[in-house]
């Protein structure tokens, strides 16, 4: 009975193990990679927090116009000499006051600060959204060339692992040859040593895997121990453009690359920022008013006098009577003008003035960045296409001469340091020819990107 209970569990487990590991491998495409990345990635998270913040300035700056409205309250007890405050006359009675107002105010005029303020907000607002689409620009570029240092190591490990098959295969022949006597042990040596090599290779090759797979985990917030299948394109069938005008590409890139018109928003809004520092300077007029009332536990109303004593008759009210009694409204206007400020105002507006300049040279060095790496990409495409072009010939003759000098060794004509040394070369043209044809895809996608073109495989 248990043995049969054994058998029950271990096929369980047989049947379940395979079945985790295939829902948790998750197939990816290079459309799914940039999804993933765009939804999970912190950096936007918290670019787009930013935004966020300069949204609520915006706002802010906008109410900032409107009247504010408070409420002002006081109550005390008061011993020895005190000012009554329902009369306006000193006693030395003690009393307790209460009194209260409700005050608002709304500036008409401040130098143009508040309305430069909003613009500044809004510049400030649109470089932050700016800044969020460079952070998915550079995250898309560089989710694209992880993805195709994915496929590339892919490419490599397949290619090694065949250049392995080789290589046993030759070292079979080998010692058959040399258990014929046809061989020396030099020989067998050669073919171990190339065998060697070969598994040296497909080791680097699956490092090399491993850890541009691990990149690609991290920029699509993936966990490590996840397994992912990349899914491959036919590489050979991309549409690789390889011919550009340099100035033309900068041309486009400069109205739609967000570096630079990141540094031009920022640019502007620090021409913004001195408009506002020099609204210091001008007087700030502003309307209040207010409405108010007060208490005292000594208050008294005078009602009439007393015929006969000619003394003034007092009452004293309710607690709501007093305060109707003293109830009290005004309005007007204020203006206050700066006379001295110890330089205050014209050091914020001399920082804001040299912050605008530097934004300025900011932006040209963003230019100036973006032309130098628009010229350098396009040789870049330009150079991968003719190596891409000169590596097809060179495999394709490192092919023609392996084959040829294998036919001769196995009949014995040439010796297998010959055969050794035409294998290395055919692997290295293999592996040259690979990179060389991920390089030219890579070159040409990055072009894509500046132009402002959907980059897709």
């Amino acid at each position: 009975m248990k043995i049969k209970i054994i058998k029950a569990v271990t096929c369980l487990i047989l049947f379940t193990v395979p079945a985790i590991s295939v829902v948790a491998q998750q197939k990816i495409s290079l459309l799914k990679a940039v999804e993933l990345a765009l939804e999970r990635n912190l950096t936007i998270k918290q670019a787009q927090f930013n935004e966020a913040l300069s949204t609520e300035d915006l706002k802010q700056s906008k109410y900032n116009r409107l009247p504010d409205l408070g409420i002002n309250s006081q109550g005390s007890f008061n011993f020895g000499r005190s000012l009554d405050q329902s009369t306006y006359s000193f006693t030395n009675e003690r009393i307790f006051t209460a009194y209260g107002s409700l005050t608002s105010q709304v500036v008409l005029f401040q130098g143009g600060q508040l309305r430069n303020q909003i613009i500044q907000n809004k510049i400030t607002l649109e470089a932050d959204k700016t800044n969020t689409a460079k952070v998915k620009n550079d995250l898309i570029l560089n989710v694209i060339t992880t993805y195709l240092s994915v496929l590339n190591n892919q490419d490599l490990l397949t290619a090694s692992r065949q250049q392995t098959e080789i290589a046993r295969q030759t070292l079979n022949r080998s010692e058959i040859s040399f258990k014929a006597g046809n061989q020396t042990t030099a020989d067998l040596s050669q073919a171990r040593a190339q065998l060697s090599t070969a598994d040296l290779n497909v080791t680097d090759a699956q490092n090399a895997l491993d850890q541009s797979i691990l990149t690609l985990k991290q920029y699509l917030e993936i966990p490590p121990e996840t397994v992912i299948e990349v899914e491959k394109p036919d590489i050979s069938k991309i549409s690789v453009k390889t011919l550009f005008n340099a100035q033309d590409v900068y041309n486009t890139a400069v109205s739609v690359n967000p570096d630079v018109r990141l540094a031009e928003l920022r640019r502007d809004a620090l021409a913004q920022a001195v408009k506002v520092a020099q609204g210091a300077y001008y007087p700030t007029l502003a309307m209040f008013a207010s409405l108010g009332s007060n208490y005292s536990s000594i208050y008294q109303r005078v009602t009439g006098v007393d015929p006969i004593t000619q003394q003034p008759i007092f009452f004293k009210p309710s607690v709501f009577g007093q305060l109707n009694d003293n109830f009290y409204q005004s309005i007007g206007v204020s203006l206050q003008i700066p006379i001295f400020t110890r330089f205050a105002t014209r050091t914020s507006v001399r920082k804001a003035k040299i912050n605008l300049q530097n934004a300025e040279v900011t932006a040209q060095l963003a230019r100036n960045n973006l032309s130098k790496i628009i010229y350098q990409a396009v040789w870049d495409v330009q150079a991968a296409d003719k190596r891409y072009q000169s590596a097809i010939q060179t495999y394709n003759s490192n092919k023609v001469a392996y084959n040829a000098i294998l036919e001769r060794f196995n009949v014995g004509l040439v010796n297998s340091l010959d055969l050794n040394t035409a294998l290395t070369n055919l692997n290295k043209a293999q592996f040259d020819m690979i990179q060389a044809q991920y390089q030219l895809v890579f070159r040409s996608k990055v072009i894509d990107y500046y132009l402002g073109n959907p980059i897709t495989l």
